[in-house]
C-alpha cells in the first residue's frame, strides 16, 4: 500500500469516528499530534486525536468531511488532506445543551509517514470559528 493509499485510509476512518481502534492499524503506535488550536492544545498523540474526532460525532451525529483536495509530496513522506468539516449539533455529550446550530469547518491535515505508517499528523484548523459555528463559543 502506497502512503498516499494509507493516508487515505487514516483518513476515512478517522473522519467517520472509527477512534483510535479503527485507525492504528495504518499508524506507529507512538504517533505524534499537532495543532495549534486551543481546542486541541493538549492533544499530543495521534491516539487521542482519533479518539477525539469520534467523540465529536456524539454531540454533532451527523458530521461529515467534504474532501477539497489529497495529495501526496512522496519525496518528503508526506501526504497533505484539505476539506469541511460540516455538522449540526443535535446530540447530547457537547459542553452545552443541543443548540440545533450548523457548521462548515475548513481544516488540512498534514500527514508524516516513517517507512510505510503515518508517525506525525498535524491539523492546521481554526477552532474558534468552528465553536462559534456551533453554538459552543
Amino acid at each position: 500500500m502506497s502512503q498516499y493509499e494509507t493516508a487515505k485510509a487514516f483518513f476515512e476512518a478517522c473522519e467517520t469516528g472509527k477512534g483510535w481502534e479503527g485507525c492504528k492499524s495504518w499508524c506507529h503506535e507512538a504517533a505524534t499530534f499537532a495543532c495549534q488550536a486551543d481546542t486541541l492544545a493538549e492533544t499530543t498523540t495521534l491516539a487521542d486525536y482519533a479518539d477525539w474526532m469520534k467523540g465529536l460525532l456524539t454531540p454533532v451525529p451527523d458530521g461529515r468531511y467534504k474532501l477539497a483536495a489529497f495529495a501526496a509530496d512522496e519525496t518528503r513522506g508526506t501526504v497533505v488532506a484539505a476539506a469541511e468539516f460540516h455538522g449540526t449539533q443535535t446530540g447530547e455529550g457537547g459542553p452545552v445543551a443541543p443548540t440545533g446550530k450548523a457548521v462548515v469547518s475548513h481544516y488540512a491535515y498534514v500527514i508524516q509517514f516513517d517507512g510505510d505508517k503515518i508517525s506525525h499528523m498535524t491539523k492546521i484548523w481554526n477552532d474558534v470559528h468552528a465553536l462559534r459555528g456551533l453554538g459552543w463559543a
